[in-house]
């Protein structure tokens, strides 16, 4: 993008500007962002969104549909736009052109991923319940691509608990914990068999060796935190530490967390502590912590979303580091989306692995983290 020599002194001007409140902010031991900096980061991203949508209702429809439901969700969480506007309309249109007799909200391919962010754009905008047999339906698809007794895994196989893409593929934390949320913002209680299935799962994604957790590579970190899946061996899109363990990171830790939380583990349990002692000691919002050296900033924006999705669950603010600083997280986190907020309002990662080169994706996500970090 070509940015002129008075849109980069007003990308400039708006980044010392938040920089500053941030300070003061800080300073002053507040842990609410300021609503003027808020506001203004809200309004410029929905109008990116706004011109940005494609002719057919979609945001980017050359990448998949769950891009659009990304964008639906953040454009709706903001509490400023109504699903009846004719422009949210066309792209909840656009989305139910997906919807399968199986009750899944997919294409070819990727079926739990856009079933998942499909649904809870539809929770989003089913203010009247003009949706409910969908999500009901959706939700259902959603316990069945669950690997279970009914694909012939039993609870002591690795794949137990847990969702791929599809039900062919292996089962990863990413899909997983994205199921696992859309259950629980669509009402699933806590103590449905999904969610007791899907702990046995989650537990054995974390690098922590226990009782539930006995697999090898479990042992060989063991610091609590989270790696993408432990089927096959395992496997960490950050790669292997020098003991040749499965090495933890920052989206997949907070994936976890929130995912615990969700299925009703208690604050107290030892799972729980260490995935926290984790994020202390790897707290930031300046990078994707765990990951390679070269990769740190690989989805930014995914982390962003799933760590202020994370943070609020735990209901700790400020929150605290290893070292015993106070961290008053949602200040800290619009600061850091105020500096990445682009000229025309949108956000975008300059590491584009996992589409975040698509600044439709990134500036749904960037407005999914707003939400949960508002005053």
């Amino acid at each position: 993008m070509h940015v002129s020599r008075r849109q980069f002194f007003t990308i400039a001007s708006a980044a010392a500007t938040a920089s500053l409140l941030n300070y003061v902010r800080l300073f002053a031991g507040e842990t609410d962002p300021d609503p003027v900096l808020y506001d203004r980061l809200v309004s410029r991203g929905l109008h990116f969104l706004r011109t940005s949508q494609s002719a057919n209702g979609a945001w980017s429809p050359h990448l998949e549909p769950g891009v659009t439901a990304v964008v639906v969700t953040g454009v709706l969480k903001t509490g400023r736009v109504s699903p009846d506007e004719p422009w949210v309309r066309k792209a909840l249109g656009y989305l139910e052109q997906y919807v399968q007799p199986d009750g899944g909200i997919y294409p070819k391919r990727h079926a739990a991923y856009t079933t998942s962010v499909a649904l809870m754009a539809f929770h989003e905008a089913n203010k009247d319940g003009r949706y409910d047999s969908l999500i009901r339906a959706a939700q259902q698809f959603l316990k069945e691509l669950q690997a279970d007794e009914g694909e012939g895994y039993d609870p002591s196989h690795p794949y137990y608990g847990g969702i791929g893409y599809d039900s062919k593929k292996r089962p990863d934390l990413s899909n997983t914990q994205l199921a696992i949320e859309a259950l629980h913002t669509t009402g699933l209680p806590s103590d449905d068999p999904a969610f007791r299935k899907a702990l046995i799962f989650l537990s054995r994604c974390q690098n922590l060796a226990s009782e539930y957790n006995t697999l090898p590579f479990a042992a060989k970190v063991n610091d609590g935190g989270f790696i993408y899946t432990p089927v096959l061996g395992g496997e960490s899109k950050a790669g292997k530490t020098e003991s040749s363990g499965w090495r933890s990171y920052g989206s997949m830790t907070y994936a976890g967390l929130k995912s615990m939380i969700y299925c009703g583990v208690d604050r107290n349990d030892p799972r729980i502590r260490a995935a926290v002692d984790w994020i202390r000691k790897n707290y930031t919002t300046e990078r994707n912590p765990g990951m390679p050296k070269g990769k740190e900033l690989q989805g930014l924006y995914y982390y962003y979303q799933t760590m202020a999705k994370a943070l609020y669950a735990l209901g700790e603010d400020p929150f605290v580091d290893a070292a015993g600083n106070k961290h008053p997280w949602r200040v800290e986190l619009v600061d850091a989306l105020a500096r990445r907020q682009r000229a025309d309002g949108s956000w975008v990662n300059t590491a584009k692995r996992w589409y975040e080169g698509d600044p439709n994706l990134c500036t749904g996500y960037a407005l999914i983290a707003l939400h949960f970090a508002r005053p």
